[in-house]
């Protein structure tokens, strides 16, 4: 073999291999830029994407948007480049936006689907790629398998044509789309107080052009693609700004806090007695909600690291429940099949099928404030209130754990397998299901999920029981356990 052609075998077998480490999480593709998130594997997954996009879903064209991350403008308009090359349609964000601006825009314009460029709430050291699909929301398990094999084998669609690329203003059909699902005068006549934390993210300026200039006080609604160092996940050791800002109040009317990932697909809130209010918490009030106040019914859909109270609300007005694997496009595909009131996940995410099957944080915060105006009280007593109803007491918290490389995680894969715990902080194990990752039912009632992040290489420890001791033991115990097993 001469020295050209074993040269040229060396750079096929090394973009192959690069390709095949092209893995799609629980939603989308996610890498750190410049190490997995690189210009050349962006093109090529682009072209992967949009062939796959335009041979399973009709529309005319591809919309392509992107977030505030560093070099998401640039990753954007090579992605649009790469759909032109197939001789698709493009219409391209003329500005950065949140994700379900970018869903509504495909299942609006009758697009193939929607290519989206952000890492969501990791950290900022990452970038990363959401393929939505034409019905709006994130495009299933197979479709992204599928990409996935083309990476693989090189199928990426014959680049060499030619389309029209069109910008758009992806704000003003989204922010239209949300004034029609709630009473905006009521709103901006509410006796609230708002805080909003879009920490840096794209969501600053939606809630204050939906509620009018000086209804809403925005915290960290500046640009900057370091989030202030930390990721941009709304959790509470990362609200400081927020939790101060609502502490130094001196207004008399009652204040709300809500807080916006980095793409505001997710939401989290802080009550008026300065308590963090995770999904937990969220999802069972706007059930509760939109089944009792609004009269609404359909299928309540949960991930298994969801709490318990959110089954038990639902059944207590009347609704059937189903569990899923953690991801929004497990949700998603249930709410393509079936009439859903409302899909949830743990770490934010809330979707309703009368507007699209997708997360959407500032739809999320506009039914909160709903909550507050019709009723006039806070959303931690309201919770409190419920859980009395309902006889069950929730406390919740979830740890990660960096993972040092593969191997470990390869090790703890294989215990949990093989040879998972029959005793945890003390309590025998009742029950033990696999559906995404492990979750271990104790006998007292509470429960522990142990699982690998499909995003980052992470290991996340959930835990809900009856009190905060009985959290902090459990995850202790996992946190021991995780450290020790290998």
């Amino acid at each position: 073999m001469r020295y050209s052609e074993r040269r040229s075998e060396k750079k096929t077998k090394k973009k192959t291999m690069g390709a095949q480490e092209i893995r799609f999480g629980t939603d989308g593709w996610r890498g750190i830029i410049a190490e997995q998130f690189t210009f050349e594997n962006l093109h090529r997954v682009a072209l992967a994407a949009a062939t796959e996009l335009v041979e399973v879903f009709e529309g005319a064209l591809i919309v392509v948007g992107y977030d505030r991350r560093f070099l998401s403008p640039e990753f954007a308009h090579l992605v649009a480049k790469a759909v032109q090359s197939l001789g698709v349609p493009v219409l391209l964000a003329d500005r950065p936006a949140p994700t379900p601006a970018f869903s509504w825009a495909a299942l609006q314009r009758g697009a193939h689907g929607a290519l989206v460029i952000t890492a969501s709430h990791n950290p900022p050291t990452y970038s990363g790629l959401k393929i939505k699909g034409a019905f709006g929301g994130s495009v299933s398990p197979e479709f992204t398998r599928r990409v996935e094999e083309r990476l693989a084998t090189g199928r990426l669609g014959a680049a060499d044509r030619s389309a029209p690329l069109n910008t758009f203003d992806p704000w003003e059909g989204y922010l239209d789309q949300l004034r029609t699902k709630v009473d905006i005068d009521a709103l901006r006549a509410a006796e609230v107080e708002i805080f909003l934390d879009a920490m840096h993210g794209v969501g600053a300026g939606g809630l204050p052009a939906l509620l009018g200039p000086g209804r809403v006080n925005e915290i960290r609604a500046e640009h900057n693609p370091l989030f202030g160092g930390n990721a941009p996940e709304p959790i509470a050791r990362y609200l400081t700004p927020l939790f101060k800002a609502m502490r130094t109040y001196q207004g008399e009317r009652p204040p709300i806090g809500l807080v916006l990932d980095g793409d505001a697909d997710r939401i989290a809130a802080v009550d008026a007695q300065g308590n963090y209010l995770s999904c937990q918490v969220l999802i069972p009030l706007l059930v509760d909600h939109l089944a009792r106040r609004r009269g609404l019914s359909g299928k309540v859909v949960k991930t298994i690291s969801g709490s318990d109270l959110i089954a038990r609300t639902a059944r207590a007005r009347g609704l059937v429940v189903e569990e899923t694997a953690i991801g929004f496009k497990y949700i998603a595909d249930i709410m393509l099949r079936e009439r859903v009131l409302l899909g949830g996940e743990e770490s934010g995410g809330i979707g309703y099928a009368d507007h699209m099957p997708e997360r959407d944080g500032l739809l999320c915060a506009l039914y909160l404030l709903e909550i507050v105006a019709q009723t006039g009280r806070d959303l931690g007593e309201l919770y409190t209130e419920m859980q009395q109803e309902l006889g069950f007491v929730s406390h919740y918290d979830r740890r990660d754990l960096k993972l040092p490389d593969d191997a470990f995680k390869q090790r703890l894969l294989a215990i949990l397998e093989d040879q998972p715990p029959q005793v945890i902080a003390n309590q025998a194990v009742a029950e033990h299901t696999a559906i995404d990752g492990h979750k271990f039912r104790l006998a007292d009632g509470r429960w522990l999920l142990i699982r690998f992040s499909g995003t980052e290489p992470v290991l996340r420890l959930y835990c809900e029981a009856a009190s905060p001791q009985a959290v902090t033991e459990t995850l202790q115990w996992a946190e021991h356990w995780a450290a020790q097993k290998p």
